[in-house]
C-alpha cells in the first residue's frame, strides 16, 4: 500500500464517519484511539545513535495527540510529515517534526515549468513559518516524466529549486527532495534513482537542498542500499524506512536487515533524522517499539 492508496481508503473511513451524529463522530474516534493504547507504554530507544521519527501519514486513523504521546513515551525525537496547524501538537509533547510537508505532490512538482510560479510562492510562505517553528526541513518532489526526458526534468528542478534555495539558506531550513520508487507504487516518478537526485543536488549547489533516501524505495529500484548510502552520504538528509515488500513492518517478514543498514548511516556521520515510515499490519504501538528497538543500534 502506499500514501494515495492509503488516503483513498481512509476517505471512505471519513464519509462513514461523515455521516454519523458529532457525538457519535467523537465516540468512534475516542473508541479507535483507545483500541491501541490499550498495551502499557515502555521505552523503546536507549542508544540513541539514530534521531528516529514517525512518518504521520501512516498512522492517520489515530489521533495526532495519542500518536505523540506514545511517540514521546516510546523514545522517538519526531513526529514527521505534518502540515502547519499540527506543528504546536508534537512541540506539546516534546517532540520535533522532523520535516514539514511542503508545496507540489508526488504528480506535481518541480520538473515543469508551469508549477513553478506556485510552488516558489508556497515555498516562500512556507518556509519562514518553518523556520519559526524550529522545524528543520521541508519535503518537496520532483513529478512525474509525463514524457519529459530525464535529464530536461532535472534541468528544470534545478532551475526553480535555485529560485527557494538563498531563502532556505537564509533561515536555515533543509529542502529535501524525495526518492520513490516508479516500478510499484508511483508509476512515471521522476525522481526514481540515487544517482540522478545527487545530480540534482550537485546542480542545485546548495548546502540547504539534499535528498531524503527511502530505503524501501529504493530497494525496489536499486537494491545495494548500504553501498548506496555510503556513496551519496553528502547528498542525503534523511532516511525512511519500510519494509519490502509491502511497505509494513521491518522486521523478519521483509527482505531488508535494518539493523546493519542502521550501523552503515551512523558510521557515516550521519546526524539528522530517520523517519519509520512503515503501515503496521499489526498493533501500531507494537509495531513501532519493535521497529525503534531494530534500528537503536
Amino acid at each position: 500500500m502506499n500514501r494515495r492508496q492509503f488516503l483513498g481508503t481512509s476517505a471512505l473511513s471519513a464519509a462513514f464517519a461523515a455521516a454519523l451524529p458529532a457525538p457519535a463522530r467523537a465516540a468512534l474516534a475516542r473508541q479507535e484511539t483507545n483500541e491501541v493504547l490499550q498495551r502499557p507504554p515502555g521505552r523503546a530507544i536507549e542508544h540513541g545513535r539514530l534521531r528516529q521519527s514517525i512518518a504521520r501519514w501512516c498512522y492517520g486513523g489515530i489521533e495526532l495527540e495519542a500518536l505523540c504521546e506514545r511517540a514521546a513515551l516510546l523514545g522517538y525525537a519526531s513526529v514527521e510529515l505534518l502540515s502547519e496547524h499540527e506543528w504546536p501538537v508534537a512541540a506539546r509533547h516534546g517532540l520535533a517534526c522532523a520535516v514539514a510537508n511542503g508545496p507540489g505532490s508526488i504528480g506535481k512538482g518541480w520538473n515543469r515549468r508551469e508549477h513553478h510560479e506556485a510552488l516558489i510562492a508556497e515555498s516562500k510562505r512556507l518556509l519562514p513559518l518553518i523556520a519559526a517553528a524550529g522545524i528543520p526541513q521541508m519535503i518537496v518532489f520532483s513529478g512525474n516524466r509525463a514524457g519529459l526526458a530525464d535529464d530536461v526534468g532535472l534541468a528544470h528542478c534545478a532551475e526553480g529549486l535555485k529560485k527557494i534555495t538563498p531563502l532556505a539558506e537564509q533561515l536555515g531550513v533543509t529542502v529535501i527532495m524525495e526518492l520513490l520508487n516508479s516500478k510499484v507504487d508511483h508509476h512515471d516518478y521522476q525522481c526514481d534513482r540515487t544517482p540522478w537526485g545527487a545530480k540534482l543536488v550537485e546542480q542545485v549547489g546548495s548546502p540547504r537542498f539534499k535528498l531524503l533516501y527511502d530505503i524501501y524505495h529504493m530497494q525496489i529500484m536499486e537494491g545495494d542500499v548500504i553501498r548506496t548510502i555510503r556513496e551519496h552520504k553528502d547528498a542525503i538528509a534523511h532516511y525512511h524506512s519500510g519494509g519490502v515488500p509491502g511497505r509494513a513492518e521491518i522486521d523478519e517478514g521483509q527482505e531488508l536487515y535494518y539493523p546493519a543498514i542502521c550501523r552503515a548511516i551512523v558510521d557515516t556521520g550521519f546526524a539528522g533524522y530517520f523517519g519509520q515510515e512503515f503501515i503496521p499490519r499489526r498493533d501500531p504501538f507494537e509495531s513501532l517499539a519493535q521497529a525503534a528497538r531494530i534500528c537503536d543500534v
